[in-house]
């Protein structure tokens, strides 16, 4: 493979994943902008979606219906019950602890994660008789344009989230509605905008991005588990605050960024390797160095590149510069 083909799978690879965690980032940065809560319960409704996309399937697997059909069947399913599990989520975890101190729902948050991580394994467990799912395969392996089916029908699906919550938050009624409440909540109110029901909404919108990411996650690397929530959802709320939690644009380029560092990250080795059939001995040292650089390496440089980039730029890369009183 020559240095060319590296980089192009390097960048699409980075592409691929990038556009997974900036889905399930924007979960993160949209409840934060209307309650300035961080839902580390989101990354379980990430999870759940991957498990409904599985159930959703396998169902499926046995019709002659078209591959593409079976998961936009899937993706609607884990919209809807991700989506108004977050609903649920919001009114009985987060609701009567509006008024707490900023840690309480925050713990809660923690809590309910738990609740549904170990929830989840029981579910799978009891039903399928094993602790870890694997997807069944619906989509030929035929590439197109240096891409499988698989990864192409990802880019499509997280293209279309991506502008189409662009337009509903920034062109419409509601996503008026929604910048109101999280721009002023209590003026939002007597201004005749029913807080709760937005709020609720905003949840549900979340929680439906989370469970399109968790069906893409599971159709792309097809294993999944009831702890399959915890390294993406780390890593995507890690790609919000790069870009700036609270910001959906910032959700976008953070989640961009941190697939295509640890893609880079991740193929270093291979160019170590690379270097170690040159003659310069300088450059054969440098080569077995980096050959040791394995790819469980890309979550330390794609966490150290955060803390880099948040010393010189605290609010994120699109993010705007806050102070809190205290």
């Amino acid at each position: 493979m020559s240095d060319l083909q590296i980089w192009q799978q390097i960048i699409l690879q980075g592409l691929i994943l990038g556009v997974v965690y900036a889905i399930i980032a924007l979960g993160y940065t949209m409840v934060y902008g209307v309650l300035q809560l961080i839902n580390f319960a989101h990354s379980e409704v990430f999870a759940t979606g991957a498990v409904v996309g599985y159930q959703v399937l396998s169902l499926l697997s046995g019709t002659e219906m078209n591959g593409y059909v079976k998961i936009i069947i899937a993706l609607l399913v884990a919209m809807l019950i991700s989506g108004g599990l977050n609903i649920l989520i919001e009114r009985l975890a987060y609701r009567p602890l509006r008024g707490a101190p900023k840690l309480v729902p925050l713990i809660t948050a923690i809590g309910v994660s738990f609740l549904l991580q170990d929830s989840l394994r029981l579910f799978i467990n009891i039903k399928e008789k094993t602790d870890r799912l694997s997807y069944p395969s619906v989509l030929g392996s035929e590439k197109i344009m240096g891409l499988t089916p698989t990864e192409l029908l990802l880019i499509i699906v997280g293209a279309i989230m991506l502008i189409g919550l662009n337009f509903l938050v920034n062109r419409t009624k509601l996503g008026t509605a929604i910048r109101a409440v999280a721009q002023d909540g209590q003026t939002a109110r007597l201004m005749g905008i029913n807080t709760n029901n937005i709020i609720s909404l905003t949840f549900f919108i979340g929680g439906a991005l989370g469970g399109v990411a968790g069906v893409l996650w599971g159709v792309k690397f097809t294993q999944v588990d009831g702890y399959i929530g915890i390294i993406p959802g780390i890593k995507a709320f890690t790609a919000a605050v790069l870009g700036g939690i609270g910001s959906i644009p910032g959700a976008v380029v953070g989640g961009l960024v941190l697939g295509f560092l640890e893609n880079l990250i991740g193929a270093i080795s291979v160019f170590g390797i690379k270097m170690s059939f040159t003659d310069n001995a300088f450059l054969k040292g440098i080569g077995s160095v980096l050959m040791n650089i394995g790819a469980e390496w890309k979550d330390v440089g794609a966490f150290m590149a955060l803390i880099v980039i948040l010393i010189f730029k605290p609010a994120g890369l699109l993010g705007k510069a806050t102070t809190e009183k205290v």
